[in-house]
């Protein structure tokens, strides 16, 4: 006897929550290192009418003096809080399969509730659904991935990535957060481009500059670097000639030498892996950017840079109802989150020449 519509839905949505629970969102392929490093250190947000918040502060507003004896001082009302707004966004990734789809492959689907499927049916339901779920989670993940990157103006419903929060031009009249670099100057990520890799020294000097620079206002040091691939190669020809040597063997690579991990380079800067990022490359097809992703590297201090899904609404597995007048069966997943920086100069951006 062939499946009824109920059990269809419930082997369909128990399929995606086995997918979602035993193949975890968060240890993803690791050629998207910089979502699975965002994922790790989510910070669910409670939800808002339009905007995920982030508290900043931009001065200490001292009223500081010296004074003797009987000297008259003063007191201020101290203004040292401004507010980033970033707008969440809603995330869907589903596919359906009509009833022919489903005799195609051996399943019968009925209105008959007292209906029982047989092994042979159940056996093609599940590989059925296997392939079906497998590629969402995946496909869901990877166009994700590519938005987080990006600056949120290829659609008017993406959110902001990396390339807007740690801007190529800080010094541009735009708006992060809702707060314009332009007019907050403290409000700037810092940066350094076009490097000439061919003169010696100079790309080891410029990556320290900037590393000072990220450590100067973020109170710790960079804690994770992304790379592209041309950036990657230029600096390990110029480690290679200084005299502190960067580019060394890591420990935990066990199997002969070899990486399991598609980001992992063995090659550091200050002791942080520097982690190819593959996107780089494929974002640089896509887009031909003005500065390449290939040529670029990104000091990131992840405590100030979130990824921020609204609680209950983060990968959340959907089973649709079919409409009265198609018979077509659905499953879904949907996310609800925002990409927030509360330290804008604590990050950087370098790229190559």
């Amino acid at each position: 006897m062939p499946f009824s519509t109920e059990q269809l839905a419930y082997a369909g949505r128990a399929a995606l929550d086995w997918f979602l629970k035993n193949d975890p969102v968060d240890q993803i392929n690791t050629a998207h290192p910089l979502l699975k490093k965002l994922m790790g250190n989510k910070k669910t947000y409670g939800g808002g009418l339009q905007y995920v918040v982030e508290q900043l502060r931009f001065s200490n507003d001292s009223n500081f003096q010296s004074y003797f004896g009987d000297s008259q001082v003063s007191y201020n009302r101290k203004r040292t809080l401004q507010q980033a707004k970033y707008s969440w966004g809603a995330f869907h990734d589903g596919f359906g399969l009509n009833e022919d789809e489903l005799a195609q492959n051996g399943i019968i689907v009925t209105d008959d509730r007292n209906s029982v499927p047989t092994d042979a049916e159940k056996v093609q339901l599940t590989n059925l659904l296997q392939e079906n779920m497998e590629t969402l989670k995946l496909g869901f993940q990877a166009n994700f991935d590519l938005m987080i990157h990006r600056d949120g103006t290829q659609s008017s419903t993406d959110i902001a990535g990396l390339d807007l929060l740690v801007a190529t031009d800080p010094t541009t009249s735009t708006s992060i957060g809702t707060l314009n670099q332009n007019t907050y100057t403290w409000w700037r990520n810092n940066a350094s481009l076009n490097i000439n890799s061919a003169t010696s020294g100079l790309l080891i000097a410029t990556m320290e500059t900037q590393w000072r620079e990220c450590m100067r206002y973020g109170g710790k040091a960079p804690d994770f670097i992304l790379v592209g691939s041309d950036f990657l190669d230029a600096y390990i020809k110029n480690a290679g000639v200084t005299v502190t040597r960067q580019v060394t063997n890591d420990a935990n690579l066990k199997k002969g030498g070899v990486s399991l991990d598609a980001g992992t380079t063995g090659v550091y800067f200050h002791g942080v892996e520097l982690i190819w990022d593959p996107v780089f490359d494929l974002l640089q097809t896509l887009d031909a950017p003005s500065v390449s992703w290939k040529k670029r590297c990104y000091f990131l201090n992840t405590d100030t840079i979130k990824l921020r899904p609204i609680e209950g609404h983060w990968m959340v597995a959907r089973k649709p109802p079919r409409v009265y007048d198609r018979y077509i069966h659905y499953w879904a997943l949907t996310a609800k989150a925002a990409l927030t920086t509360n330290k804008r100069n604590a990050n950087a951006v370098l790229s190559i020449s």
